[in-house]
C-alpha cells in the first residue's frame, strides 16, 4: 500500500524565502510531502481542497493579508492547519489568527524555520490523523480506538504493578 503524500502549501510574497523554505522542508521531510508554493494568497485559494493538510501563510502580502487569506482557506477546507508566519510581534494580531482557526502563529527570524518544522512534524505524526488519513477510519472511529487503546495500556499497567 502506498502512503498518500502530505500536501502542503508555502504561500508567500518573498521569493527567495518560499524557495529557501521549501527547500529546507524537503530535505526534513523527504519525498512524504508534496510541496507547493504561491506568492499571493488569491492563487492559493485556488488550489485549496479537501486534500490540503497544511498551509504556511505569510501575513504581509500584496493583495489580500494573511489574516482574510486564513479565513477563506478554514472556509473551504476547516479541516487544514494553517502556520501563520509573521514579521510582526503583535500578541492582538497572534490571538486574532487564532481565533480565525491558525494552528500557530510564528515570528519569522532566527528559530523560526526549526519550529515550523516542529509544527508540521507534530500534525503529521498526531495518531487520530494518521488512523484518519492513512486507514479511512472516521475521527470518531479513531478518537473511540485511541482511547480504547489508552485505557487498555493503564489497565495492563496497574494490572502488573499490582502483581
Amino acid at each position: 500500500m502506498e502512503t498518500a503524500k502530505i500536501n502542503l502549501f508555502i504561500v508567500d510574497d518573498n521569493k527567495l524565502m518560499v524557495a529557501t523554505l521549501k527547500q529546507y522542508l524537503q530535505n526534513r521531510f523527504g519525498t512524504m510531502m508534496q510541496i507547493s508554493t504561491f506568492s499571493d494568497g488569491e492563487s492559493c485559494l485556488t488550489k485549496v481542497d479537501s486534500e490540503t493538510q497544511i498551509v504556511i501563510l505569510d501575513y504581509n502580502m500584496n493583495g489580500k493579508n494573511g489574516l482574510d487569506i486564513l479565513k477563506l482557506i478554514k472556509a473551504i477546507n476547516p479541516k487544514t492547519e494553517v502556520i501563520m508566519l509573521s514579521s510582526n510581534e503583535d500578541i492582538g494580531l497572534a490571538i486574532e489568527t487564532f481565533r480565525a482557526g491558525a494552528k500557530d502563529y510564528v515570528i519569522k527570524g532566527q528559530g523560526s524555520w526549526k519550529k515550523i518544522t516542529s509544527l508540521v512534524n507534530l500534525i503529521i505524526t498526531e495518531p487520530i490523523r494518521i488512523m484518519v488519513r492513512e486507514f479511512g477510519v472516521s475521527k470518531f472511529t479513531a478518537i473511540f480506538l485511541m482511547t480504547f487503546i489508552t485505557m487498555g495500556l493503564a489497565v495492563f499497567c496497574v494490572l502488573y504493578w499490582m502483581k
